[in-house]
């Protein structure tokens, strides 16, 4: 039975090409790994061991020793994280099988496919705004929509499915995709959306019945990831709302099922003190046993130096 209220026919929106629209971030922004050497250790060691600069070293020590013994190493990160450029850091550490889980939420999905399919991704929000036009690109949409209703047909979670159709498409920047890495390297990557928070719900292609069994997927098998995080960390970088609550509820369904999930490091990056991260990542999970950190500052700065740093740790 149709609701009996009226609701808006999105076959009506007027889309806009990507070709047309562009983006503020470009493949090229992106940074590439290097080799830290010994020059790494001259500025590790003029850091000191007060306030962040602890914390700093602590969440460093905690994630070198946790990849070494083969536990888990989730990272859970925000849009902000992709529009940085930082890409192919998390991919490095993800290759070099330090980090063994990822989640992101829809707007870290969807920066990340544009950059994979078409190397720019970032729109100008404001002039959208004005004409209507912002989020409006339909080769976005119809990809990621055409997606997700192929994963709910096979069984696939959200990340999956992207990360299959990134494949799929041979996207020329297959590289630089974290999805579509995790993916081709076997490493669980979900991706967990919220109806109505990203711009390909705009679009008359959205399933909500696909996107909301495939995330619904990748839940289940967060809860698995998350089932395993005794003696691992998690990291958050830059999800305020989304993840952390998803987090907590995915900790919740496995200590409900006897998994022993505790004893871990919880690591929260953000330019701010977000009360949701700090409390559902941060503070609750460790609260009886484990370590809670929080580091603050601006990703473009903060993680790389928290990747040279593991990296610096792990090859020592």
């Amino acid at each position: 039975m149709p609701s009996r209220f009226p609701q808006v026919d999105l076959s009506r929106v007027r889309t806009v090409s990507i070709e047309d629209r562009g983006g503020r971030v470009r493949i090229g922004d992106l940074v590439a790994p290097y080799d830290p050497g010994p020059e790494l250790d001259d500025f590790l060691a003029v850091v000191p061991d007060i306030l962040a600069g602890v914390s700093f070293r602590w969440a460093v020590a905690a994630v070198a020793p946790a990849a070494r013994e083969g536990k888990t190493v989730l990272v859970m990160y925000g849009g902000h994280l992709v529009k940085c450029g930082l890409s192919r850091l998390l991919i490095d550490l993800m290759e070099r099988r330090v980090v063994t889980a990822l989640a992101t939420n829809g707007a870290g999905a969807i920066h990340d496919f544009e950059l994979a399919q078409w190397g720019a991704t970032s729109e100008d929000v404001a002039s959208g705004l004005v004409d209507g036009t912002f989020g409006m690109c339909r080769e976005t949409a119809d990809l990621m929509n055409a997606a997700a209703v192929a994963g709910r047909e096979s069984g696939q979670g959200l990340g999956e499915a992207l990360g299959a159709r990134l494949a799929e498409l041979d996207a020329p920047h297959l590289d630089a995709s974290v999805v579509g890495r995790a993916i081709a390297l076997g490493v669980p990557h979900t991706v967990h959306v919220a109806l109505g928070t990203d711009i390909i719900h705009q679009h008359p292609s959205a399933d909500g019945a696909s996107l909301g069994e495939t995330s619904m997927t990748d839940f289940r098998i967060l809860a698995e990831v998350v089932g395993d995080l005794e003696g691992g960390v998690v990291l958050n970088i830059g999800s305020a709302v989304v993840l952390p609550e998803v987090f907590l509820k995915a900790l919740t369904v496995a200590r409900n099922l006897g998994r022993k999930a505790s004893g871990f490091t919880a690591i929260g990056m953000d330019m701010e003190e977000p009360y949701r991260a700090m409390t559902n990542v941060v503070g609750r999970p460790t609260a009886q046993s484990g370590m809670g950190i929080a580091l603050r500052g601006r990703h473009e700065l903060l993680f790389p130096l928290v990747w040279a740093g593991i990296r610096r740790v792990l090859e020592a």
